[in-house]
């Protein structure tokens, strides 16, 4: 295990992280912010699901899902129909429209990254790219078996775990999340 100066020193660098997350949310259009982007990323990497799912994958709570729905399905970039198994339930699916937006993001994020990264090796890159994606896994992993019991009564719910990284692995460079 490392020493407790070790782990100040990250979490120090946890800190300087926001400020990259910053700036990527910076590029984005006004017209999709952070949670609206990371609903289009989860429609891609995952395909049509229930809102439910989407919730569970952002890690929020589904009033703050139905917003974000509601504000991609507003400008089209996403579709609602109902489910066949279940006709309470609609089914999220991205449009044509939603892939360009996603399209384009990815290009600005690739570009901004490149630039910034320029002086950066392949290797170095993706040496940073395993390191995160092993970081994330670690704290899935300890989500995934935490067992304690909550009573929500008595508690309230279970704090959400953190959204994914920006820089999660995907076929694509997503579109940064919350």
């Amino acid at each position: 295990m490392a020493e407790q100066a070790r782990y100040e020193e990250l979490i120090r660098q946890f800190s300087a992280f926001g400020a990259v997350k910053r700036e990527i949310g910076r590029m984005m259009p006004s017209e999709c912010p952070s949670g609206s982007a990371a609903v289009l990323t989860l429609l891609e990497r995952y395909g049509d699901m229930r809102m439910s799912k989407l919730s569970e994958l952002l890690a929020v709570d589904m009033s703050v899902t139905s917003r974000h729905v509601a504000h991609v399905a507003e400008r089209g970039w996403i579709e609602r129909s109902p489910d066949p198994a279940d006709k309470r339930s609609r089914i999220l699916r991205l449009t044509p429209a939603g892939r360009s937006l996603l399209d384009q993001l990815s290009r600005r994020t690739c570009h901004m990254l490149a630039e910034r990264l320029g002086d950066w090796s392949d290797d170095e890159v993706a040496q940073l790219t395993a390191l995160m994606a092993r970081l994330r896994a670690s704290f899935d992993d300890t989500r995934a078996h935490d067992t304690r019991s909550h009573d929500t009564r008595v508690h309230g719910p279970e704090p959400r775990p953190p959204v994914p990284p920006v820089l999660e692995q995907t076929t694509r460079t997503p579109a940064i999340t919350q």
